[in-house]
């Protein structure tokens, strides 16, 4: 077996551990990087990157089919190609991975290793049986991978995940999507409107990572005006075969007992960090009781079993926190920092939390949310809520858009503005601009302050702001939707 000594090992090269590797370098040359799989990021291969793609060319077909009101007619209708839209995906992926594969081509071949990585003892590792690495620290980055329950399992070989979805040949002609949340809310949307035949299924009720309960109940609305969508399914069989699925479900409204035949069964219910294979017994990390290693969110340090901090860090999907690209870059930065001059630790900066769903209309989530509010603040009390209904905001109105609403969430007596959640259009743009005011702290009446173009839908968040600052008592309530500032603001 052949050996070697580093001064700090990473297990994983994907973002975080990409990030990781490049912040730790800044203070050591001794960085080895393990990766057991592919090269190339989640993001690129089956996350972020191809299912945009996917939503993409679900939105310009939708939009093409409802162009009537605009004044135009497409006489023959639109005619989807079922192969080219997975060809498109596939072909966008791979030059997306393309680049991630390039940039690791320029690390020093003495800087990776190629295996899967098992901990031996708490200073060294055994790759794949060839290589035993010797570390003083180690940085785990092991990503994640879909998560199917033992009730799904039934569907054998007709289970899809996010990971498998974009290698079909074809669009399918339908599929039963389990699971709700941002994935499964982004996919089977665009699946329907790629004309699959979609069912949605749920069980706890959560749709889209909605905390908003009025919020939630309003986009249950919303998205099954174009597919079924049910947040508290009751299903009652799973099986399948070599040709589809048959789900057996008490339909939602009729109360009725449905078996139905799909080609596929989608499973959107969630992911589990990659460290079964890692044997973190063998270094005596302290783990909750789904496995997890215990760690500080600020310098990424795992704890041993008596509670202490170590010499071994964690970041990105296998921490099992925040999966999102942004988060893990900033942890694997962080932790490559800390691993790289240990043991001269530092606190990381860490964001404003924010949370996009590219379903249409758009949900986003920025600060703090409502369960998290309500810790520690009464409604009426110590906090209150600034809302918008888009339905008659102007530019939203002129871009046949105007469906979703605007929760924003201030605080009594500071004026400080502490989050927002909104299903609404463009929120991906909505989000990121109220994100910047939270992580600035700013009061809702610095807020209002700031300019805004007529007509936009940013006037949308003035409006909320507005009823918010009334209602914290901090300006007079309105009595119209600020005809001043223009018709529809």
């Amino acid at each position: 077996m052949q050996e070697c000594n580093v001064d700090v090992a990473i297990i994983g090269a994907g973002s975080a551990g990409l990030s990781a590797y490049r912040a730790a370098k800044k203070h050591t040359p001794s960085v080895l990087l393990i990766e057991g799989g592919d090269y190339g990021t989640t993001c690129a291969r089956t996350g972020c990157m191809p299912s945009k793609v996917l939503i993409s060319a679900a939105k310009a077909i939708h939009d093409a089919r409802h162009v009537g009101p605009f004044g135009a007619h497409i006489d023959h209708g639109v005619i989807i190609d079922r192969h080219a839209v997975m060809q498109r995906i596939r072909d966008e992926r791979d030059a997306f991975i393309a680049t991630i594969l390039d940039s690791i081509k320029g690390f020093p071949a003495a800087d990776k290793l190629r295996g899967q990585a098992r901990i031996e003892d708490a200073n060294s590792l055994i790759i794949s049986g060839h290589t035993r690495v010797r570390f003083s620290r180690a940085i785990i980055a092991t990503g994640s991978s879909p998560h199917i329950p033992e009730p799904l399992q039934g569907a054998g070989k007709r289970i899809l995940t996010s990971d498998t979805l974009f290698d079909l040949a074809a669009l399918p002609e339908s599929v039963a999507v389990f699971g709700p949340g941002i994935v499964g809310l982004e996919l089977g949307q665009a699946l329907a409107r790629l004309d699959v035949r979609v069912r949605m299924f749920g069980r706890s009720g959560g749709v889209g990572g909605l905390q908003d309960e009025a919020l939630r109940s309003a986009a249950v609305c919303l998205f099954n005006e174009e597919f079924y969508l049910d947040p508290e399914a009751e299903t009652h069989d799973i099986q399948g075969d070599d040709a589809g699925v048959s789900v057996t479900f008490t339909e939602r409204d009729s109360g009725e007992r449905l078996t139905e035949r799909f080609d596929y069964l989608l499973a959107a219910t969630g992911r589990r960090p990659n460290l079964s294979e890692l044997a973190l017994k063998n270094v005596g990390i302290e783990t909750d009781d789904k496995g997890t290693p215990i760690f500080d969110r600020h310098t990424l340090q795992c704890h041993d079993s008596r509670s202490r901090p170590n010499h071994i860090f964690i970041v990105g999907d296998a921490d099992h926190a925040e999966p999102l690209l942004h988060e893990a870059t900033d942890e694997g930065r962080i932790a490559g920092d800390n691993a790289g001059r240990f043991p001269d630790l530092r606190a990381g900066y860490r964001r404003v939390p924010l949370t996009i769903v590219f379903c249409e209309p758009q949900i986003a989530s920025v600060g703090r949310n409502r369960p998290e509010i309500e810790k520690t603040h009464v409604l009426g009390q110590d906090y209150a809520i600034g809302e918008l209904n888009f339905e008659n905001q102007g530019r939203a109105r002129v871009m046949r858009q105007n469906r979703g609403w605007l929760h924003l969430y201030g605080e009594y007596g500071t004026g400080l503005f502490l989050g927002a959640e909104l299903v609404a259009p463009q929120a991906e743009h909505l989000g990121h601009l109220l994100a910047w005011a939270c992580q600035q702290c700013m009061t809702v009446r610095q807020m209002l302050d700031m300019p805004f173009y007529h007509p936009t839908l940013e006037e949308g968040v003035r409006t909320a702001l507005r009823d918010l600052g009334a209602k914290l008592l901090l300006e007079p309530a309105m009595v119209d939707q600020c005809t001043e500032c223009g018709p529809g603001a």
